[in-house]
């Protein structure tokens, strides 16, 4: 945990918190002094003067006191919302350039409880640590000081007190902190079922299992709360101990105190200074027990953040990267390209080769699972192949940073994924300075202007979260749009036309292929119909990760035995292909 806050620290913040505590400590330590002065030189001797003047000192270091506190907690606060505030972005920046195999790896699930539970425990501890950590200890060993000063003989009740507090917390810290270790375990299982209950709201309800995920739920709920409950009623245990060793130390230091007063060898006043230092001493260590409570809670949360922001990326830059010519021709070209996914035995693909260049459809066909998204996948590397090269206009794309890459390559995935803004804020996501009539001709050849008027709001047309206010198929004719508003040497349609029409697929198909920007570049089209592949300049027939076959859709009909299977599995009334 020292190794993920030592870096984000503000450490002329934490001096001056740690300078303003040591105020409110000495202040804490002064006050029962005063106390026992006044007692023993004022009220034993009517001395109101003097009582007097001793009232007014302790106001005064009381109010130093508060002062002292309140700048502490000021900073403490101050310091873990800004820890926290670091760690939440480094952990943002850190996933957002994860990898499809680490993101997976880990599940959205936890990474989402690492990047708010996680980071609140980080915090509550951060302010322990600035508070009470600090505090503890030097109120403890200066209360002790003090006591000793006051009357020596009375710290031998300590030997009894402390030894069993110890002995106390220790039993506590061994079975509670296993218990917060897998509280947080616990809260990932919430936040995935939590989370697919959201995202598969219209499934669950189709198929009338309500129940089922609400059980689903209060399963991972209730186990969440058992775990908790036993955890917070295993601490909440050291309060009345605590209060119940505390009153048996006062009894000790009272009974002891009136033998000593009793035989004149100790002061009234002395008695009740060193009962509020015991108390001090007590309360001190009880506090940093709850440190050393708290802190394995926050070190397993801690971990696990450093898990994420530790983990190596498995697709990376190399140290000297090349830049890709911008006005260069666009060419593309998978050579004996292999890759299977971690921890499988079959290649996910197997030995993959073909060219294509500007002004080229490459469309790619194939079964469910013959690997069409995967091979497709390799090129803007959301997975590295495991050998053999893919080249973008001659260079391999491994020597080429991934902000280039990425640069050239326009991806509309199987999952249209749109976010809660405007039209115009979605489809800026392709390209942040595109105008307003290029966003308008993107829409034009996607086939949205049926549906987004210009004579209506236009682009300020609002989208709900996930795009929720549009059809399926609105949906991927604007994922369609802000792919086309990028700029790129590539653009892949992974399955983005399966919830089109036909009149719409095609007509979309032929505004692509008769767009002059578009033929400028390489249209890769991942589908499940022969009809919006039969036009491609290549077709790629996928089965089991090989590609076997390739070539244009009169060629396969002829050659091709996969190829001649899918057409004759469509061969219906409405699916039909020309040629």
């Amino acid at each position: 945990m020292w190794k993920l806050l030592k870096s984000r620290f503000t450490w002329w913040a934490v001096l001056v918190g740690t300078v303003f505590l040591m105020v409110q400590i000495a202040g804490d330590l002064l006050l029962p002094n005063i106390t026992s002065d006044i007692i023993n030189n004022g009220i034993a001797k009517n001395n109101i003067g003097y009582i007097w003047n001793s009232g007014l000192k302790m106001l005064l270091v009381s109010l130093v006191g508060l002062i002292g506190a309140g700048v502490n907690v000021f900073f403490a606060a101050t310091q873990a919302q800004k820890v926290g505030n670091k760690l939440r972005s480094d952990l943002f920046r850190k996933i957002s350039f994860m990898s499809n195999y680490e993101f997976e790896k880990f599940g959205e699930a936890s990474l989402i409880t690492r990047t708010t539970n996680d980071v609140i425990q980080i915090q509550n501890v951060i302010v322990m640590i600035l508070r009470m950590m600090l505090m503890s200890p030097i109120m403890l060993v200066g209360a002790g000081f003090m006591a000793y000063q006051k009357q020596s003989e009375l710290t031998a009740v300590f030997l009894v007190a402390l030894p069993l507090l110890a002995v106390f917390v220790g039993i506590i810290m061994f079975f509670a902190v296993p218990l917060f270790k897998g509280l947080q375990k616990k809260i990932d299982r919430i936040n995935l079922v939590f989370r697919e209950g959201l995202t598969g709201v219209r499934v669950i309800r189709a198929f009338n299992q309500d129940q089922f995920e609400q059980d689903r739920f209060a399963d991972a709920n209730h186990d969440y709360m058992k775990t908790g409950i036993k955890v917070f009623t295993i601490v909440s245990f050291m309060i009345p101990v605590m209060t119940l060793l505390m009153s048996g130390t006062n009894i000790g230091i009272v009974w002891y105190g009136a033998h000593l007063i009793a035989n004149q060898t100790m002061q009234v006043g002395n008695l009740v200074a060193f009962m509020t230092y015991a108390t001090q001493i007590l309360m001190s260590f009880m506090m940093l027990s709850m440190v050393f409570v708290s802190i394995p809670r926050a070190s397993a949360s801690a971990a696990r953040i450093n898990e994420v922001l530790n983990s190596e990326n498995s697709v990376k830059d190399q140290a000297n990267v090349e830049n890709m010519v911008e006005d260069s021709t666009a060419t593309l070209a998978y050579n004996n390209v292999k890759f299977r996914y971690p921890g499988a035995e079959r290649l996910s693909i197997d030995n993959a080769n073909f060219e294509a260049k500007a002004g080229d459809t490459v469309a790619v066909i194939g079964g469910t699972g013959s690997g069409k998204t995967t091979l497709i996948s390799l090129l803007p590397r959301l997975f590295d192949p495991e050998s053999g090269s893919i080249e973008l206009n001659g260079v391999d794309i491994k020597k080429l940073s991934q902000f280039n890459l990425h640069e050239q390559v326009a991806f509309a995935q199987q999952k249209a994924v749109l976010f809660k803004g405007t039209i115009r804020e979605n489809m800026r996501y392709g390209n942040e300075n595109a105008t307003d009539e290029e966003i308008w001709h993107a829409l034009e050849v996607a086939q949205s202007t049926e549906f987004i008027k210009r004579d209506g709001d236009g682009l300020d047309t609002f989208v709900e979260q996930n795009g929720d206010n549009f059809s399926g198929g609105q949906k991927q004719r604007l994922s369609i749009a802000r792919t086309l508003v990028k700029k790129a040497k590539v653009y892949v349609f992974d399955d983005s036309f399966s919830a089109l029409d036909f009149k719409t697929d095609a007509n979309l198909r032929k505004a692509l292929r008769e767009d002059p920007e578009i033929q400028k570049s390489i249209v890769i089209i991942v589908a499940q119909r022969i009809a919006t592949v039969a036009d491609a300049d290549l077709i790629l027939v996928l089965e089991n990760g090989k590609v076997v076959g390739q070539g244009t859709h009169a060629e396969l009909k002829q050659t091709n035995k996969t190829y001649r299977e899918i057409i004759e599995s469509q061969i219906k009334e409405g699916d039909q292909t020309n040629g």
